[in-house]
């Protein structure tokens, strides 16, 4: 298999790299508001996982949203335990480039995040995004809940049919249970803080989410 075809395709959990016993380490706090990343957290804080693309502007997108008390970047949905962003991007873990946040439902709803979601990026191009291809930009919504679960499969029906009817595919979000979350490396976390001019790879597909 070529290594373009290898970055397109998911590999088997048995063929996946064999990864390593130590993870890696987040930072003590986050770049942008200061909070400490691991918990404890507030009282109401609830935890919501994304892939929608780079990670980089994905973490951005929802940093800046009001209610959301946290952000980190890392891997998930994949095989290899404790991977690094190099095997993640060689498409032999089978991870996705994901955002975890931690957000407080006093201030926002989950399904005013996944409205974020689906705006903020293209999910119907399966293992791409943009110029961006391999399976780590897959879109997927990993959910903590059962009730992160249905409204994940409700807010995909309502916005397919919009992009239905506006001419467009259709969706290849995978939806799936959130599973292991793996940080990634330091320079990574809150990267278009500390790299404003970095690239981003984030765009939406033009349609409007309407609840």
């Amino acid at each position: 298999m070529s290594g373009s075809a290898m970055k397109s395709s998911m590999p088997t959990k048995e063929k996946a790299l064999p990864g390593r016993v130590d993870a890696i380490k987040p930072p003590a706090q986050h770049y942008v508001n200061g909070h400490n990343m691991l918990a404890p957290y507030p009282q109401d804080a609830q935890l919501a996982m994304f892939g929608l693309g780079c990670f980089w502007g994905a973490e951005r997108r929802f940093w800046e949203c009001p209610g959301v008390y946290l952000t980190a970047v890392g891997y998930a949905a994949g095989f290899t335990p404790n991977p690094t962003y190099q095997e993640v991007c060689s498409g032999q873990t089978g991870h996705n480039e994901v955002v975890q946040l931690v957000y407080l439902t006093s201030e926002i709803s989950y399904l005013e995040l996944l409205k974020i979601f689906w705006m903020s990026h293209d999910p119907t191009q399966g293992m791409r995004q943009g110029n961006d291809r391999g399976t780590q930009y897959r879109s997927g919504i990993y959910f903590y809940s059962s009730e992160q679960q249905n409204l994940a499969e409700q807010s995909k029906q309502k916005f397919q049919q919009a992009l239905l009817d506006n001419g467009n595919g259709m969706i290849t979000t995978e939806i799936l249970a959130a599973g292991e979350f793996y940080y990634a490396e330091e320079y990574h976390q809150q990267y278009l803080a500390k790299n404003p001019g970095g690239y981003c790879g984030l765009g939406g597909i033009g349609v409007q989410y309407i609840e």
